[in-house]
């Protein structure tokens, strides 16, 4: 049951903290069972198997490279040259074989960050990957392609069991199997992140080879636009400290942001536009307990806009997830539900415009806990409805606009 027009329930006010996550990585409902198999299954055993954006890339090139640097490797005609310290230390054709051997060049006993700058584009296999190590600040002033088969689990760049990490500026291409993949990494930073790829999964950061932890800790980006993948924009699972300036997403094959049991994120908008065309996945999803604290969902992911354009969801909350704050939502033609909320518990859309013809769905799976303490307030809900079944638990309605909009909750 909820409470009608400006009645609110005490036991489910809105919660004071604004701190809220993005997109999970759930299954969608049997009418939109996504085109290919997801890439993380669900704690939902019945879902198994089933503000303006900048159009320019992210990032202000021109400051790309600026300042000084230990290691240096540029490309001048078809040779790459490394020097650290003005000493030569590589030289050859092979992009790879250069950053490694740059990044190889630091001090390998360092306690502080020793920094690397590369100058030019070039192809790296898909099938391997530059690992970075600790205390290293990585930085490329150009695109970086990936070509050819790719190898499960290689990234053009791989930061894993490491700590202190920073990438100011990054621009890749290509159809790799990840573009970017942190796993298991603390205090990772990353600047202004360009993925215009033509396949593959953007950025992924994990603990999933020890799902007892939440061993990627403090990891933050300032600005990634991605595009052209045909999976995951950006996504994490099993995070501790998880903070975004914006996420632009366009022609993702799933979620522009997904996020997965992960806990204190901060983000500032996740901007998409056809993220997830004909699957049930969505611009910003929280699935697999993403938000939850121990048994509990305190307020601890906060998301300051959602803005979705197309694509197969605007906002989706599933299995268990939740402690969520959006405080304003702009979402429009959504091919399935413009916001989703099944089996979650503590999530406030605070603000903004829902048109269709999406709707907005309050709903919950037999497997797991009735969804509750859902607050929809201060939103204009355009030509389509608000549908609430099965009744929810403490749901509030406050401050709504209905334009030509139907209200079917309990």
């Amino acid at each position: 049951m909820r409470s009608h027009s400006n009645r609110t329930r005490p036991r489910w006010a809105p919660p004071t903290a604004a701190l809220a996550v993005l997109a999970g990585l759930g299954v969608a409902a049997a009418s939109l069972v996504p085109s290919a198999p997801p890439p993380e299954p669900e704690l939902q055993r019945a879902s198994e198997g089933a503000s303006t954006a900048a159009e320019a890339p992210v990032g202000a090139a021109s400051r790309c490279g600026a300042g000084s640097y230990d290691a240096e490797a540029e490309l001048d005609g078809a040779t790459w040259t490394v020097r650290n310290g003005g000493e030569a230390v590589h030289e050859g054709s092979d992009m790879l074989a250069a950053m490694r051997a740059a990044v190889d060049s630091l001090d390998p006993g360092r306690t502080t960050q020793e920094s690397v700058v590369v100058r030019g584009s070039g192809t790296v296999p898909a099938d391997a990957s530059l690992d970075l190590p600790s205390h290293t600040s990585f930085e490329v002033c150009g695109t970086i392609d990936a070509v050819g088969a790719v190898g499960a689990n290689h990234a053009v760049v791989r930061i894993r069991h490491v700590q202190d990490v920073s990438v100011p500026h990054l621009s890749l291409s290509g159809s790799p199997y990840f573009g970017v993949f942190v796993q298991s990494a603390q205090g990772v930073h990353f600047g202004q992140v360009d993925l215009s790829m033509s396949g593959g999964h953007g950025m992924r950061v994990d603990s999933r080879d020890n799902d007892a932890v939440r061993q990627a800790r403090d990891i933050s980006i300032d600005d990634i636009r991605v595009s052209g993948t045909d999976n995951h924009g950006v996504e994490t699972y099993g995070v501790d400290g998880f903070t975004v300036g914006t996420v632009t997403a366009r022609d993702t094959g799933y979620s522009g942001l997904l996020l997965n049991d992960t806990e204190n994120a901060d983000i500032g908008l996740v901007d998409a536009e056809n993220a997830g065309a004909g699957t049930g996945y969505a611009a910003f999803r929280m699935a697999n307990r993403n938000g939850r604290v121990g048994d509990a969902y305190p307020a601890n992911i906060r998301v300051g806009e959602v803005r979705a354009r197309g694509g197969g969801r605007g906002v989706f909350c599933v299995s268990e997830s939740g402690g969520a704050v959006i405080e304003r939502v702009d979402i429009s033609g959504t091919g399935g539900n413009a916001v989703l909320i099944e089996n979650c518990h503590n999530v406030t859309l605070a603000g903004g415009t829902v048109e269709g013809p999406g709707d907005i769905r309050i709903a919950a799976r037999d497997e797991f806990a009735n969804t509750s303490g859902i607050t929809l307030a201060n939103l204009t809900v355009v030509d389509t409805s608000i549908d609430e079944r099965p009744c929810a638990e403490g749901t509030v309605l406050r401050n709504i606009t209905w334009r030509g909009s139907q209200d079917n909750t309990c």
